[in-house]
């Protein structure tokens, strides 16, 4: 009996990773689709445990793989939410033998409302969007008589107007409770930094907080942040910083990577977190819980939001006439040293 085939043999052979070998035979993981086939193909030959089919296996194995299309114009980084999701999502529509091809969408092609160079909708059975928010282009893509999810969508959208499913975080109501649960300890003068334009998800963050101090009675302390660029840097931010007549005690940011940078804005404007003022994110990202202090957040759980992307264009896939969804998953408020409740 032969030696049995490892994936360290398959990544030795090749002069790749461990792990990359391991997301193309268990079909995780984004990898560009010739690095995939390569490495199972040199499986195949190597004889690795996977590709030693029954004949029922060998007949499955022989249906036609199909085309699911990622169109987003931000490819999302390993501490996006998105890059988890899409990991669960391309796991399981793998199982159905469809394949997923991604294609970045520039700015040109949102301005000329084209399709991206080399995608075929009659080669495509649906498309999946990720930080795409643009509502033109999002009709367009509705018009093409394809299956269409959309995970957020551009700000102030009316989801009953497109053809096709919506799937978010929830995000009003955990910031509104985020936000309540400083007013009932007696905070008062709190503040949204982030732009409520940039997407709906951040949109409804901001409607959340402007719930939770309306409820109270409450105004913003300061408009300053609402209306920015989602992502300012440290120098724009110290300035805006600096134009304050008085620091708020509190702000609720649109996303964690918002809120880390104006943490190290505050810091560089001599200000002490939470001693001066307290930060809270949303996304529970991996840089959340390095930062220092530790960032007060909202979790998104991304994986398992992958597979009920996936649950969605599928069973759109195969009933096409189902009504259109929209779908939130809950999120949970998780508390660190940028911002803990005066009870604990």
């Amino acid at each position: 009996m032969g030696k049995r085939v490892t994936i360290q043999n398959i990544a030795d052979s090749l002069g790749i990773s461990r792990n990359t070998v391991s997301k193309a035979l268990n079909n995780t993981g984004v990898l560009a689709e010739s690095t995939r086939i390569k490495i199972l193909e040199r499986a195949k030959e190597m004889g690795y445990k996977q590709f030693l089919y029954t004949p029922a296996q060998e007949a499955a194995a022989d249906a036609p793989v199909r085309e699911i299309a990622l169109f987003t114009q931000n490819m999302p980084n390993s501490s996006h939410f998105a890059s988890q999701l899409l990991n669960t999502f391309q796991e399981k529509i793998s199982r159905e033998r469809f394949k997923l091809s991604i294609f970045l969408i520039r700015d040109q092609e949102i301005t000329d409302l084209r399709l991206p160079l080399g995608f075929d909708a009659e080669k495509c059975e649906g498309i999946v969007c990720i930080e795409l928010f643009h509502c033109a282009y999002s009709r367009m893509l509705c018009s093409l008589d394809l299956p269409v999810l959309y995970i957020d969508a551009a700000a102030g959208i009316d989801f009953t107007q497109f053809c096709a499913d919506f799937l978010l975080m929830e995000n009003s109501g955990s910031v509104y409770n985020l936000t309540d649960s400083f007013i009932r300890n007696g905070y008062r003068s709190l503040a949204f930094a982030g732009d409520i334009y940039n997407c709906q998800s951040f949109y409804e963050r901001y409607c959340g907080f402007s719930k939770a101090l309306q409820d109270a009675d409450l105004t913003a302390a300061t408009t300053l942040f609402q209306t920015k660029n989602a992502f300012l840097n440290s120098q724009n931010l110290c300035g805006l910083i600096s134009a304050l007549d008085r620091l708020p005690e509190i702000f609720i940011c649109a996303n964690d990577f918002i809120a880390i940078d104006l943490i190290r804005a505050l810091k560089k404007c001599s200000y002490r977190i939470p001693d001066d003022v307290r930060i809270c994110g949303f996304d529970d990202s991996k840089e959340s819980k390095i930062v220092d202090p530790p960032l007060t957040t909202v979790r998104i759980p991304s994986s398992e939001m992958g597979i009920i992307a996936a649950d969605l264009l599928l069973s759109r896939i195969h009933m096409r006439t189902m009504p259109y969804r929209t779908t939130y998953v809950r999120t949970d408020i998780v508390y660190r040293a940028s911002a803990l409740l005066t009870e604990e």
